[in-house]
């Protein structure tokens, strides 16, 4: 990647919100943005931001002996700082436009795709970005996932969800340094109301979907929905090559509802998975599920080259029909927005193999089906076990599927906890057993999470032993899973999906939901294969109430 630096002077040029500036220097270049103090190097910009158990600004004298050349914070200094101290309204903001004038506004010479929602947004960001590849387009991805350029994968860290800005940023302008034009950025709540993608114009804003998730953030369900809105009210705001188009989801009428009505003079596409064809441009005429993926005929209408209204058959390897309502966001962009044609963008739909822990078969050989899902929201957990069921074969004799699912699952310590209560609730309705085990409980009581759980589940009509456990250990959980399992049946390990660590305390574990279901796999069948990973839990005598 090129080298960049920028005078300082030309950063506070695009800076909003600047309050005051002291001991400027106008000969100062900087080459890097951080907000971690022991980040900085010679020619770093140190950010001093406020979070919830620490203070940036009490590291501002690491910072300069590190070797900063500028703070940016927002408290008054006591005294005078042997560097330029900008203070500023909002530091993470400010943050966002150093980083962007440092790298010269990438987004500004690309096509830039946001994808917001609660669930969908890495597979609907995902088949978008095979979408433009498709039709022949340079593409890059940004995503919970990893980071897409040229075909190499970045990983983007230990859950992350959107980059801070600085990392986007940089992913921006080296996609743009290699000559990608399409950008395809998967946009969170907490990206959103946290400045991340500020300095960033979008053309086309997708939602997927906007359920229950992250009221520990947001506190309210009005202020979630306000941060997700911030992406569509974002659209249009400077002058851009394309003209700025909203793709609502109609059968999430909450969402749709709440941006058409902050949007009025956006234009705006919706689609629809329920087959609402009155009301949306893109709605779903059949779907046919099976083990390995779907077919499904789509309805596109108002096509922008004023062809005739036509149904296209497309071809997934996504498992769930909960998928249709992913792949239906994505073509309606690529069709509606940058008018290719809905034939190229159903070839693009093909080309996704997989979504990284999203539905992921993991078979060593097993008579069973198990998978690994992110599902980690009441919403996601009930489609998913939902599409699960749908897998599962249908008894001529009863018409009910003989098999079973089993599900495995925690809920995640000092994060929205209401979500404790209403995922037993789903599980304990769709699936046939219900395994509660361990899924970042940092700091809280993982025993305490889980009695929540396990409370709640009972309340519903689980009976412990029967079709509920607890197993604190998430490997031994899995195994559990496994060994309960009979021919045919399906085992799920729900939560994680792609993360690569688990949260005990304040330490980051190395941990991967798929090594964990390959390792216990293969030690049940007796075969070679990869080492359970090691949890705090693990020496733990294990609790498997059986």
């Amino acid at each position: 990647m090129n080298h960049y630096s920028l005078k300082l002077n030309q950063c506070l040029t695009v800076l909003p919100e600047i309050r005051s500036i002291s001991g400027n220097k106008p000969d100062i270049t900087y080459e890097d943005i951080t907000f971690d103090s022991r980040k900085v190097t010679p020619g770093s910009i140190y950010v001093a931001l406020k979070g919830i158990n620490t203070d940036g600004h009490n590291f501002i004298p690491n910072a300069i002996q590190n070797g900063a050349v500028a703070v940016i914070g927002s408290n008054d200094m006591p005294t005078e700082l042997p560097v330029p101290y900008i203070r500023v309204e909002n530091p993470r903001l400010a943050m966002a436009y150093a980083a962007a004038a440092l790298y010269r506004f990438p987004s500004n010479e690309m096509a830039v795709i946001g994808v917001t929602g609660t669930d969908g947004k890495t597979t609907t960001a995902t088949l978008m970005y095979h979408i433009l590849r498709k039709a022949g387009l340079k593409a890059g991805l940004i995503s919970t996932v990893s980071a897409i350029i040229n075909g190499r994968e970045i990983d983007t860290g230990f859950h992350v969800t959107t980059p801070e800005s600085p990392d986007i940023q940089r992913y921006l302008a080296q996609m743009r340094d290699e000559g990608i034009t399409h950008v395809v950025c998967e946009v969170t709540s907490h990206g959103l109301s946290q400045n991340r993608v500020a300095a960033i114009d979008f053309d086309i804003a997708i939602v997927t979907n906007i359920t229950h998730e992250h009221l520990d953030y947001h506190k309210t369900k009005e202020e979630y929905f306000a941060a997700k809105g911030m992406l569509f009210k974002a659209l249009g705001q400077h002058p851009r090559k394309l003209a700025p188009l909203a793709v609502l989801n109609y059968d999430d009428q909450a969402s749709y509802t709440y941006l058409s009505d902050i949007i009025p003079n956006t234009h705006k596409i919706c689609y629809s998975a329920s087959g609402e064809e009155l009301v949306s441009q893109v709605s779903l005429k059949k779907v046919v599920t099976f083990s390995k993926g779907l077919k499904a005929e789509i309805l596109f209408r108002n096509l922008p080259d004023h062809t005739e209204d036509r149904i296209v058959s497309v071809q997934s390897n996504l498992i769930g029909t909960y998928n249709c309502a992913n792949i239906l966001a994505a073509m309606t962009a690529a069709v509606y927005g940058l008018g290719i044609s809905p034939e190229k963008a159903a070839q693009g739909v093909q080309e996704v193999s997989a979504i990284s822990g999203r539905m992921e078969v993991i078979d060593c050989g097993q008579n069973f089906t198990a998978m690994v899902d992110f599902a980690h929201t009441p919403n996601a957990l009930a489609v998913a076990l939902d599409s699960a069921r749908a897998m599962l074969p249908i008894s001529e004799d009863s018409g009910i599927p003989p098999n079973r699912i089993i599900a495995v699952y925690g809920s995640a310590g000092l994060r929205d906890r209401e979500k404790r209560r209403m995922m037993p609730a789903v599980s304990v309705e769709k699936a046939d057993i219900t395994i509660l085990t361990a899924e970042d409980p940092r700091t809280e009581s993982l025993d305490m999470i889980l009695k929540e759980m396990a409370d709640e589940a009972v309340k519903h009509g689980a009976v412990m032993g029967e079709n509920l456990f607890i197993e604190p250990d998430r490997g031994n959980a899995i195994r559990l899973g496994l060994s309960l399992a009979k021919p045919g049946d399906i085992v799920i390990s729900f939560g994680k999906g792609h993360e690569q660590s688990m949260c005990f305390g304040t330490v980051e574990y190395a941990w991967d939901d798929r090594t964990a279901m390959r390792a216990a796999l293969c030690e049940m069948l007796n075969k070679e294969g990869p080492q359970m990973p090691f949890l705090p839990t693990s020496n733990r005598e294990t609790q498997i109430q059986k």
